[in-house]
């Protein structure tokens, strides 16, 4: 067991004294570090009032699985009591028939709700909404709303913003923050505390970054998810950087080149870390391949000029590194909606010239890296030594300009057609630079060296 829990006689006893007492988020992250049978244990020697603020932290490892393994009577109870949001995301994540036995077992208008929530695609803003939000009627005082909300404060999951609907067609027309209301008078009309401007919202589909986007352009704290005018339920800020890091985290994988992990890297087994990585270092190695079958295009070549070959790993890394640093830019001002699908071409304008000047870098570094080692000793180039200075120059330009222009269009194709630009990963712009990289080289050589080393 984790060195947070101490020996006692009466170990269950000291564990609950100890769960009951410490911060959550601490828990949790004990929680985390134990094993899922452990776990389990701990949790079942819990408070109940104490389980539900276990769960309801989004930062709970296999919540899914440890929920699934408590008793079934409480694991419902567990459900009902926790916030809409975080029962739907432990529903989704749990297999059949588990998640229908415990959907059974709730009352149907929860069950309803959880139902409405499960059918919104993963990743879109409803998918991820809770139903728990203060909402009053426009003929509403303020008085009465600050009542309102003081006998539902512990069944929403935040009262900072307030929704008004239409009495008559329950439609949402404004919303109002907390510190407006407190500051009117009693007898006020909600609407005279709250601002005159059509609520920022989304629709039910929105996707999690542009509702992140929205929820940081106009500074929210929470974002009411809308359909057809009237108000489902809302996203709240903390649950936007909970799915951004997830998110983020599938990108990240994706991006080194490899599937994203379902799990905390420490807590995936051998197997399954097998299947996410192995997939894509397959593809990247039949990819390589194609280096091999380019070198063998240029067998002559390489015999009559073996010098060529002490400068193939510096061509080839220089156009993966600048292929990798284009696509990196891109994906991520394409994440960030500086870009869209449009700008294809100004992101291709600009890289032209930008693959060309830092080529131009590097082949001036690449030549007085040759003059340096012919003048100092380190090494005889031939009496051609000036003509292979020039070939690795002007290959380097080529290259590197091939691998900017390649890695900055390659996301916006993936997007094109349906992709995600994450993978667009490194390693896979690295492989495509490789071959072509090889022919660029070997094509400058055969025109620059052609009669002398060729």
């Amino acid at each position: 067991m984790n060195d947070f829990f101490p020996v006692a006689d009466d170990e269950a006893v000291a564990i609950a004294r100890i769960l009951a007492n410490d911060h959550v988020a601490d828990l949790v992250d004990v929680l985390n570090h134990e094993s899922r049978e452990t776990a389990t244990e701990l949790l079942c020697a819990v408070a109940f009032e104490r389980l539900v603020e276990i769960f309801d932290q989004p930062e709970l490892e296999g919540a899914a699985e440890l929920a699934g393994a408590l008793p079934h009577p409480k694991a419902s109870k567990l459900l009902t009591a926790m916030s809409v949001d975080r029962a739907a995301d432990i529903l989704r994540e749990l297999d059949e028939p588990a998640r229908s036995e415990l959907l059974g077992a709730l009352a149907p208008p929860l069950r309803a709700t959880l139902l409405s929530i499960l059918g919104y695609p993963e990743g879109s803003a409803a998918s991820i909404m809770t139903t728990e939000f203060v909402s009053v009627p426009s003929d509403w005082t303020v008085g009465r709303t600050l009542d309102y909300i003081r006998k539902v404060e512990r069944t929403r999951e935040t009262v900072y913003a307030i929704y008004i609907v239409d009495p008559r067609t329950n439609l949402l027309v404004r919303s109002t923050g907390l510190r407006r209301l407190i500051t009117g008078e009693p007898d006020d009309p909600i609407l005279s505390v709250a601002p005159d401007r059509v609520p920022v919202t989304v629709t039910p589909l929105t996707d999690r970054e542009h509702l992140a986007q929205t929820i940081s352009k106009y500074d929210l704290l929470a974002v009411p998810v809308v359909d057809n005018g009237k108000i489902l339920g809302i996203v709240t800020i903390d649950d936007i950087i909970d799915a951004m890091i997830e998110e983020t985290t599938e990108d990240v994988h994706r991006f080194g080149g490899m599937e994203a992990l379902d799990e905390p890297y420490m807590k995936m087994s051998f197997l399954a870390m097998i299947k996410k990585r192995g997939g894509w270092l397959c593809a990247l190695f039949i990819s390589e391949m194609l280096t091999a079958n380019a070198m063998q295009s240029y067998e002559g070549e390489l015999e009559k000029a073996i010098v060529l070959t002490l400068f193939i790993p510096l061509i080839m890394s220089s156009g993966g590194n600048s292929g990798s640093q284009a696509t990196s830019l891109v994906i991520r001002a394409l994440a960030l909606r500086e870009i869209g699908l449009r700008d294809w071409w100004r992101v291709a304008l600009r890289e032209l010239p930008t693959g060309l000047v830092l080529g131009a870098m590097l082949g001036v570094v690449g030549v007085c890296r040759i003059a340096l080692w012919q003048y100092v000793g380190f090494y005889d180039y031939g009496s051609h030594w000036l003509l292979i200075a020039a070939t690795v120059g002007a290959a380097l330009i080529g290259i590197v300009t091939f691998g900017s222009l390649s890695g900055s269009m390659l996301p916006f194709a993936l997007k094109r057609i349906g992709f995600d630009p994450a993978s667009a990963s490194a390693p896979f712009v690295a492989t495509l630079v490789d071959v072509t990289g090889l022919v660029i080289y070997f094509s400058v050589a055969l025109v620059i060296l052609r009669g002398t080393l060729l």
